[in-house]
């Protein structure tokens, strides 16, 4: 099968649609399909250099005020190279801008298109500008309508979609390494390092931008005996080390580093109310660590309250503290939900959710054939 992936953002952006895009291009050519990748282009010529497959880089600007997202320009290239794949399915990773022309472009040659949802834009709209929300969903209809099936991450996002008139949609979830996310990478010397007094190690691991709400961390780092970890950069970086002037910022990590941190943690704390899935909530869980999330979007599916972790009305800081100190007061809970943490992603690899996702697109394939038929 030749599959075109057509992404808002592929490495060395990390993000979450970077990421699935990257992991389902590695999963497809491991099951012989030949899969090409259109993204923006990046600053670094050599970005492409590890990629699984090809990839066709689109003229990009750096978004204002959050330079480290880059938005396509109007460009001829995605119709020319979905053509020249011969392509038999356009995949389109959290389309909005890129992803539009993509529909387009598979539209126009007759090819069938799977699109996958993965960003709460309107959420993002309200949080950035305070309007919005509505321009937002009706570009999300215009392209999801035009596809032949859209995938959702999470129940909530299927309700959500569904609410605004969005059909033909499956759900499909998200892989973890559980290979390079695990218990065992914790690491004593590190945890001296980050708290040299013995404290209790609450990280949040993700982008710093508004709508991450990071700052809510700030009554939980207030507790005694309570250390904030923080990994990851964005815009919100200079105003976080200031509302959170005890915690660690460790700026960006990924992979094994990445691992180890979040092994070295007592308790992960999301923050966001916007996420459609949340990754980094599973690679807590599967790093034998007890999670705390609002109890909204994607989390909802992921942790299950009072077994693997604790849900939290979103926005609150008074309950996001309460919750912490909970759990810093019951070492015997906090192991008790990390390792039933680890046992309910145990199954959800990568390869699973990507044969699943083979899965999606096969079915798509038979439904195009028989109506032409």
């Amino acid at each position: 099968m030749r599959v075109v992936i057509v992404t808002e953002s592929f490495p060395p952006d990390v993000n979450g649609v970077a990421h699935c895009a990257l992991q389902t291009a590695r999963h497809l050519v491991r099951r012989g399909h030949t899969p090409l990748v259109i993204a923006p282009a990046v600053a670094d010529p050599a970005a492409d250099a590890d990629a699984p497959c090809a990839v066709v880089r689109v003229p990009s600007l750096p978004l204002p005020g959050y330079p480290q997202v880059r938005v396509a320009l109007p460009s001829r290239r995605v119709a020319a190279a979905i053509a020249a794949h011969r392509a038999d399915l356009v995949h389109l990773a959290g389309p909005f801008v890129l992803g539009v022309r993509g529909m387009t472009a598979a539209t126009r040659l007759g090819i069938p298109a799977v699109a996958v949802y993965q960003t709460d834009l309107a959420g993002y709209a309200r949080t950035y500008v305070g309007t919005g929300e509505g321009a937002a969903w009706r570009r999300l209809r215009a392209v999801h309508g035009a596809a032949d099936r859209t995938l959702a991450p999470s129940s909530a996002a299927v309700r959500d979609l569904a609410a605004h008139g969005i059909g033909r949609i499956r759900l499909w979830g998200r892989g973890v390494d559980t290979a390079r996310f695990r218990p065992e990478l914790r690491d004593e010397a590190l945890r001296g390092e980050l708290a040299p007094d013995g404290e209790l190690l609450v990280g949040y691991v993700g982008r710093l931008a508004p709508e991450k709400r990071v700052d809510l961390l700030a009554a939980a780092g207030g507790l005694p005996g309570i250390r904030v970890v923080v990994v990851g950069d964005g815009p919100s970086g200079s105003a976080l080390r200031a509302a959170l002037p005890g915690a660690r910022f460790l700026g960006r990590r990924t992979g094994d580093d990445l691992a180890r941190i979040f092994a070295s943690l007592d308790v992960f704390a999301h923050t966001g109310p916007f996420e459609t899935f949340c990754q980094t909530v599973q690679e807590a869980m599967a790093s034998g660590v007890p999670v705390i999330a609002p109890a909204a979007g994607g989390p909802l599916d992921l942790v299950d309250h009072g077994r693997t972790g604790l849900l939290v009305p979103p926005g609150d800081p008074d309950a996001l503290r309460e919750a912490v100190a909970a759990l810093a007061a019951a070492p015997e809970l906090r192991a008790a939900y990390g390792s039933a943490g680890r046992t309910a992603v145990r199954g959800r690899t990568w390869e699973a959710l990507g044969d699943e996702l083979i899965g999606h697109y096969l079915e798509v394939l038979r439904a195009r054939t028989a109506v032409a038929a």
